[in-house]
This record gives structure tokens, C-alpha cells and sequence, in this order.
């Protein structure tokens, strides 16, 4: 079954979101602003999508200017940050058993569908 990681107040998010639905593609959706996933998880996703943990960060979000912006961090800390700040995270994403695709445009979901 398809996973979109999805937050409601992005508009990229909710696009990917209608496409799925207007595709009828049967899709988990995966609230991780209110239920921020695990390192393992995200460690995971990481995987399927083949990025560095700091590819997947909105470098232009006031939690990264404020904490994170010009210092040097490994991975592991990226990571951690993602978990603390979910909104810290590109979306949306969509996921299968075996890919993941940042659907950025929402269209970009056609590589892995």
C-alpha cells in the first residue's frame, strides 16, 4: 500500500493528497507533523528515497535558521532535528514497499506508481 507523508497546511502536500485520491490509489495517510516518526523510520525513508538527511530539510524554515543555520551537523544530529522540528521535513512524500519519491511537483509521484 502506497504511504503519503502529508502535512494538511501544504498546499504541495494536499496536491499529491487529491492525486492519489483522484487515481484511487488505495494510500495510508502518515500524519507526521502530529505523530513525528522514529529515527529508525526516518532512517528508513531515507533509504527509499536515496537522499542525505540533509537533502530532506527545508533549509528556508525559521526552526532551522534559529537552531541550526551555519553549524556543522553530522547526519545523526540532521536527523534528530527532523524528529524534533517535523515541519523540518520536505513534503510530501509517498512510499512504497520498496521507493520513495519526494513529490515535488505532486507528479513526480509517477515514478514510483
Amino acid at each position: 500500500m502506497l504511504k503519503i507523508y502529508h502535512n494538511n497546511r501544504c498546499r504541495k502536500s494536499r496536491e499529491a493528497l487529491a492525486m492519489l485520491e483522484e487515481k484511487g490509489l488505495e494510500h495510508e495517510v502518515i500524519d507526521y507533523m502530529n505523530n513525528p516518526l522514529t529515527e529508525d523510520q526516518l532512517e528508513n525513508l531515507l533509504d527509499k528515497l536515496e537522499m542525505s538527511p540533509e537533502d530532506l530539510v527545508r533549509v528556508k524554515e525559521a526552526d532551522w535558521k534559529e537552531n541550526f543555520k551555519g553549524k556543522e551537523l553530522d547526519d545523526a544530529e540532521v536527523i534528530l532535528a527532523m524528529i524534533e522540528y517535523p515541519k523540518l521535513m520536505e513534503r510530501p512524500i509517498i512510499e512504497t514497499d520498496e521507493k520513495a519519491v519526494l513529490a515535488r511537483p505532486a507528479e513526480k509521484m509517477e515514478e514510483i506508481l
